[in-house]
């Protein structure tokens, strides 16, 4: 009885954060309408205050469920780079990137921080500040970049990264406003690298 509860729970979960992420990618967090995205799941508004207190609790699961779509996509890049360095790079590229696809942009980056405030401080940075800096000490064991404060570097790259992809995300031309970020970013953390 307990698990077939709990299988509802995360179906039900499961369908309002479908219904939700769809509705916040076409027509924005503002514009959806609660009565729309539940009957779209075909459950009802106090499903919604049950699982998720509001619209924002919802747009906070919506977001955590991208993010971790996004974080599982760099670490397979990060998994698969031929150095730690080259992996270092391809993961902060490949992050300032996720800011031209439209579905990260409208809900991770422009209506996210609308609704929900300044995503620095947003719990899930602090997964991302946690990578960057194992990987900013990898690259210090091996010898590959100068000694740093790996924790002070790891914010540092972190918050650049987040503002390139602000920045990208309301840009007029998201692809050519990406280019530069990538092209100065690398710039940037090629100062990391120790001269051979």
């Amino acid at each position: 009885m307990a698990q077939k509860r709990a299988d509802m729970i995360v179906e039900t979960r499961g369908k309002l954060i479908k219904a939700a992420r769809e509705a916040f990618a076409s027509k924005g967090f503002a514009d959806s309408s609660m009565d729309e995205l539940t009957a779209q799941a075909g459950l009802t508004r106090g499903a919604l205050y049950h699982h998720f207190g509001d619209k924002k609790g919802l747009l906070k699961a919506v977001i955590a469920q991208i993010d971790g779509e996004m974080m599982a996509r760099l670490a397979a890049i990060l998994a698969n780079a031929p150095t730690a360095w080259n992996g270092f790079v391809d993961e902060s590229v490949a992050y300032i990137m996720m800011a031209t696809e439209p579905e990260i942009q409208r809900i991770m980056l422009l209506d996210g921080p609308a609704a929900l405030g300044d995503p620095s401080q947003w719990q899930m940075q602090n997964a991302c500040i946690s990578s960057t800096q194992r990987s900013l000490e990898k690259l210090m064991e091996e010898g590959t970049i100068r000694e740093v404060d790996a924790l002070a570097t790891s914010r540092l790259v972190n918050g650049a990264l987040l503002s390139a992809a602000l920045w990208i995300a309301h840009a007029d031309d998201p692809q050519a406003v990406s280019k530069q970020a990538v092209d100065s970013f690398v710039v940037l953390v090629e100062g990391l690298l120790l001269k051979r």
